[in-house]
């Protein structure tokens, strides 16, 4: 018995497909493509095991906090300033990868916007173009029942 876990970045690339099995296992994935991603965990329990609970545990650690600092110190043997150095380097690459990502998505909710507005102007034109048709219509329509009756 096992869970399958399946990873996707939002582009719908394959990140992950591994099989986890029964003993306590961690896996961990890193990515440089921004936006949400698609985690799917399926258990693989077949006829044996089906009914058996299974539980999860998710630790999501995004961006500087990522890092583990006290192992960088120990392998690169950095002194504090060094270290301090490289926190805030992470820092500046962390906030330059936010600032890209907040393009991206304003530029695609720019882009959905003037869509949108587009469709607006387009169906408020076709709506004044069926009032004048109408208008025009009962026009005629009432101008030939008054004319019959010989009211006018």
């Amino acid at each position: 018995m096992g869970i399958t876990v399946r990873i996707q970045n939002p582009d719908g690339e394959k990140i992950m497909d591994k099989v986890v099995q029964n003993s306590p296992e961690k896996f961990a994935f890193t990515t440089v493509v921004p936006g949400e991603h698609y985690v799917c965990l399926s258990a693989d329990a077949g006829w044996i095991g089906r009914g058996a609970a299974i539980k999860v545990y998710f630790d999501v650690v995004m961006g500087e906090g990522a890092n583990d600092y006290d192992e960088i110190r120990r392998k690169d043997k950095l002194d504090d300033i060094q270290l301090r150095v490289r926190q805030l380097l992470d820092q500046i690459n962390q906030i330059s990868k936010e600032q890209a990502y907040q393009r991206v998505r304003e530029a695609r909710f720019r882009h959905t916007s003037e869509a949108t507005n587009s469709r607006v102007i387009y169906w408020s034109c076709a709506q004044f173009a069926i009032l004048i048709v109408a208008g025009l219509w009962q026009t005629r329509h009432l101008r030939g029942f008054f004319e019959a009756k010989k009211l006018v």
